[in-house]
């Protein structure tokens, strides 16, 4: 015979407790409400401006392909315009030894402003660095002008700042170095900075609590951190000013490219080849010795990594 169990009504505490517990009741969701806001607002100021910006884009896009009036039709015509120009450039070569002599030294010209560019920016972006660090100099004004100035420089493009110096010590590579210089101490100094700023607080709050001055914590506590990120850095950009002194030396700041601009400009497509193949085993010779380099100074833990 079954057993009948009967239950014992229940409580209205008892019921109200368990419409707590229950699916998202009415309690919940005010309780939800109260302890996390965030998930209930409709539309944050960071939701509206994220959809305004990529609405903003979006419409940058299609106005710059109707305005620029970009056509896949004349792409595809391009491209085999193109390659007409592939049998006029075969084979490559430089004409004559002493042409190749001067296409050697140009070379070399432009080695030397990529070179000679890259350090002298790296000389002067390192104090500019420090004074932009906020850990290192806490003064608002100064860090302001700093980071401005830095802006200010990396702004112009190198191409504008070849021309601008071209007009002002003439044509050559020592404009190309200044050029190279100027473009380059905004940038290696915005992340000079940031280096500084990624740097352990740790070394620096232990040499203060011992008596070390502020000078000797920046030296012995944030500059062993940051040199093997600051060489890397310097490697890098010595790498991609090589490519950059190529384009400044065709208005005129010396180098290999002023001699790819007249040998194009006289349709000499074989002589355009030569330099342009001596120009890709260049790059990516120096490319591969920076790269070692740079895994080298990282040390075996980055490389692991």
């Amino acid at each position: 015979m079954a057993r009948k169990v009967i239950m014992a009504p229940k409580s209205p505490a008892s019921m109200s407790s368990d419409s707590d517990v229950g699916p998202l009741g009415a309690r919940d969701d005010a309780r939800w409400r109260a302890t996390h806001p965030e998930l209930f607002r409709r539309a944050s100021r960071g939701r509206i401006l994220g959809v305004a910006v990529t609405t903003a884009m979006t419409a940058l896009f299609i106005y710059g392909l109707y305005a620029l009036e970009f056509s896949p039709a004349r792409i595809t015509a391009g491209i085999f315009h193109l390659g007409d120009f592939v049998p006029l450039m075969w084979p490559p070569t430089p004409g004559s030894f002493d042409r190749f002599l001067l296409y050697l030294h140009a070379l070399g010209e432009t080695l030397g402003i990529a070179f000679l560019g890259t350090s002298l920016a790296a000389i002067l972006a390192v104090p500019v660095g420090f004074i932009a660090a906020r850990n290192v100099v806490a003064n608002r004004i100064v860090h302001f002008l700093a980071r401005r100035s830095m802006d200010a420089l990396r702004g112009i493009d190198i191409l504008v700042w070849a021309l601008v110096w071209i007009n002002v010590v003439g044509l050559g590579p020592f404009a190309g170095v200044l050029a190279m210089m100027c473009a380059d101490i905004g940038a290696l100094g915005k992340l000079f900075s940031e280096a500084i700023e990624t740097a352990s607080r740790r070394p620096v709050e232990g040499i203060l609590s011992a008596g070390g001055s502020h000078v000797a914590a920046v030296r012995f506590g944030i500059v062993p951190q940051i040199l093997p990120v600051f060489a890397s850095q310097i490697l890098y950009f010595f790498e991609s000013n090589t490519r950059s002194a190529t384009i400044i030396g065709i208005v005129g700041a010396g180098g290999i490219g002023l001699q790819l601009s007249e040998e194009i400009r006289t349709l000499e497509w074989q002589h355009v080849s030569f330099l342009i193949l001596m120009i890709l085993v260049v790059v990516a010779v120096i490319d591969s010795i920076s790269t070692r380099l740079r895994a080298a100074i990282a040390g075996p833990r980055a490389r692991a990594s």
